[in-house]
């Protein structure tokens, strides 16, 4: 049986990796489901657009026309589920949940908009663990800068409540440098929040937990120790990490996901103390569907096969990451340009150079 779906901002590596788990499904031979992909992405030369079975190009999700171009991609090519790829897309989506379920067969996978809006704000984040007695990086905004520098000495962390990807990130060391990362972020119309600095470059976790779309409980979870670089994880080991799971279930539980979740931690005098929350799927949701959580299949089935999904156990691995190339034939490339959509069958290929 084929499903229709589609997933947004599929030239970006969270976009990516929701396309890569979804083939990964198809490849599976316990099951009878097979995914169609849609891709969209306001950019020609965005690499997913031509690895999925139809790229499609939309207007950037500020434009007051993008939820219109969703809408008719949904219309036209009788869309049963929607992935949402990138942080910028989660609030207008999640907002049009309701008006695109009500007049489509489509559900919009994402959480409630009350959990992005606390997860997405760095300091509502850190209010949230603080209220409900959860382990986390102790915070400050930069009008109590003086005290927490006393309490907590450097090195600090500066970033934005806001952002994503470890854009204007900052490890201070002292006044100076502190001033000089809050300008920074403050120029570039973004809040900074302070943060204590959590030492241990290898014992950086994130994890991923589903949610049942009632909230009722946790279909999945896997841990990664991970190895990142510019933001991202590029060396990561799968391991079991019960305490850093049990963790980020409690976390997912109590902020109230319907969903994915992704929780970023570190280990601190014992405790898993929570830095982040990413309120929908990561740029490691491949890495965990190649372990055997496939997090979109489990999102997929759950939120409209209905059905009742439990995956907890998943193979250990080490995964180590490198740059790849897709090539696209130049006639693929003109005719998406030139028509905003394009079925791939066969306009596109990577080699296996290893």
């Amino acid at each position: 049986m084929f499903v229709n779906v589609l997933v947004t901002a599929v030239g970006g590596i969270v976009g990516e990796g929701i396309v890569k788990s979804l083939k990964l499904a198809n490849m599976s031979d316990s099951t009878s489901i097979k995914y169609r992909i849609y891709g969209a992405d306001m950019n020609e030369r965005a690499a997913g657009l031509y690895r999925c079975d139809c790229g499609i190009l939309v207007p950037p999700a500020s434009d007051p026309g993008y939820i219109a171009s969703i809408k008719k991609i949904i219309a036209e090519e009788d869309i049963r589920a929607i992935y949402i790829g990138s942080d910028i897309e989660l609030v207008p989506l999640t907002q049009a949940k309701p008006d695109i379920e009500s007049t489509s067969e489509a559900v919009v996978i994402t959480n409630p908009e009350n959990v992005i809006q606390t997860a997405r704000d760095k300091w509502k984040t850190f209010q949230f663990l603080k209220k409900n007695h959860l382990p986390m990086a102790m915070s400050c905004l930069p009008d109590d800068k003086e005290e927490f520098v006393r309490d907590f000495k450097f090195p600090l962390v500066v970033k934005p409540r806001e952002g994503y990807a470890s854009l204007h990130f900052y490890i201070v060391h002292n006044l100076e440098e502190m001033d000089y990362a809050l300008h920074a972020i403050e120029k570039h119309g973004w809040n900074p929040i302070i943060q204590e600095y959590l030492n241990g470059r290898e014992q950086e976790f994130t994890s991923g937990v589903t949610i049942d779309k009632t909230g009722s409980y946790v279909m999945s979870s896997i841990s990664l120790r991970k190895l990142p670089k510019s933001g991202q994880t590029y060396k990561a080991l799968v391991d079991s990490f019960d305490q850093i799971r049990n963790s980020a279930e409690n976390v997912a539980i109590e902020v109230g996901a319907r969903g994915p979740i992704n929780v970023q931690a570190k280990f601190d005098g014992g405790q898993a103390k929570v830095f982040e929350i990413n309120p929908r799927l990561s740029a490691t949701t491949p890495i965990r569907a190649a372990a055997g959580v496939n997090e979109p299949d489990i999102l997929f089935r759950n939120n409209v096969l209905n059905e009742r999904v439990r995956v907890m156990e998943y193979e250990k691995m080490l995964c180590l990451r490198y740059w790849n190339e897709i090539y696209v034939k130049l006639d693929t490339y003109e005719e998406l340009s030139s028509s905003g959509r394009t079925r791939t069958n066969g306009g596109s290929y990577n080699i296996n150079y290893f």
